[in-house]
């Protein structure tokens, strides 16, 4: 077990991994007295996803403002820190650099330790900052952009990794298929709020079972069936209910991850589940996670929609239990754009 101190330990966390922009300040790693995110989307949507290049000029501007915007909020000084926490990995590697870069510098020049901290750790560690007494182990579905792994949290910092996506994320799954109906990026919201007017029984796409590996996932025979579908239809000059696919698509992405969820909960007896990532602030999926582990007598743990979304507040969340760990990076500090959950 972690020994907690008898003081307040306060996290300047920055957060810089794909195309937002974040710091925050977090005390004990779960009061959050700022948390600072500027979002590069307007920039991207045109092109229909995140520019690598685009996003890493925008961090290199914006960070120093985001910075001195959160300790501004915090009411802290830089002398007042205990640590610097940074992401390090995984995503963007021009993106992770400028973060890295900049803690790297904040640290030396402050005399602070420095932490580095798994992006995917954050997203983990956002269901502490609302939820006080959620403590370790428990369960994690962590759905994002890049990412779709079922996690057992055995510990502060420790995890086993019990399923994965064997191609597509759910959130690219999103994206691709919001790109293809027409509705444009960020793909996960617009799906999200058009298939609130679609019937999500219309259409039947098939839910992948992988062989051998029943906890794993697979979206991209889902994804194909839906270009298909769209395909077929303009090939007829038949109207396509962009609202209908929307939400027969959703559904087919929720069902397969509350199942696996609930399967996993179950063959490891385990009764409290949590959702993090970007995917965790779709509404169908936090409803039908709640309800699924309602009916089975689960405790059932997610972050606020601003908590699931890339934020500076979880990486200082995660941060904080590094730091108690005793985990700290020297000035040579690199990204580590393909870092696996668990590596350091």
């Amino acid at each position: 077990m972690i020994e907690v101190p008898d003081r307040d330990i306060k996290i300047l966390a920055i957060e810089s991994s794909c195309d937002e922009t974040a710091a925050a300040v977090v005390r004990n790693g779960r009061e959050v007295l700022s948390n600072i995110i500027y979002s590069q989307i307007k920039f991207h949507e045109v092109y229909g996803g995140v520019v690598p290049e685009i996003a890493s000029r925008k961090h290199i501007e914006k960070i120093n403002p985001v910075i001195e915007a959160a300790l501004k909020e915090s009411g802290l000084q830089l002398a007042d820190i205990d640590a610097v926490a940074v992401t390090y990995g995984p995503g963007l590697v021009g993106a992770l650099l400028v973060g890295v870069s900049e803690a790297k510098a904040l640290a030396y020049a402050a005399h602070k330790p420095l932490v580095p901290v798994h992006h995917i750790e954050g997203h983990i560690s956002a269901n502490y900052i609302e939820n006080k007494d959620l403590e370790p182990p428990f369960l994690c579905m962590v759905v994002s952009g890049g990412h779709t792994h079922l996690v057992m949290v055995d510990d502060y910092g420790k995890y086993t990794i019990l399923g994965r996506t064997h191609d597509d994320a759910a959130g690219e799954a999103f994206d691709k298929v919001a790109r293809a109906i027409g509705l444009g990026y960020p793909g996960g919201p617009k799906i999200d709020k058009k298939a609130k007017e679609g019937d999500p029984d219309a259409i039947e796409f098939p839910r992948a079972h992988v062989k051998g590996a029943p906890l794993d996932f697979s979206f991209s025979g889902l994804k194909s069936a839906v270009l298909n579908y769209l395909n077929a239809k303009r090939m007829k000059n038949e109207a396509v209910n962009e609202a209908d696919v929307a939400a027969s698509f959703q559904k087919a992405v929720v069902s397969v991850i509350v199942d696996h969820t609930m399967e996993a909960a179950k063959t490891y007896h385990v009764k409290k589940v949590a959702l993090a990532g970007g995917v965790a602030s779709n509404s169908a999926l936090r409803s039908a996670m709640e309800e699924a582990c309602k009916r089975r007598g689960y405790s059932f743990y997610r972050p606020s929609p601003i908590l699931c979304t890339d934020n500076a507040a979880m990486i200082g969340a995660a941060g904080y239990y590094d730091y108690l760990r005793g985990i700290r990076a020297g000035l040579d500090l690199n990204a580590v754009p393909n870092l696996k959950l668990g590596e350091r």
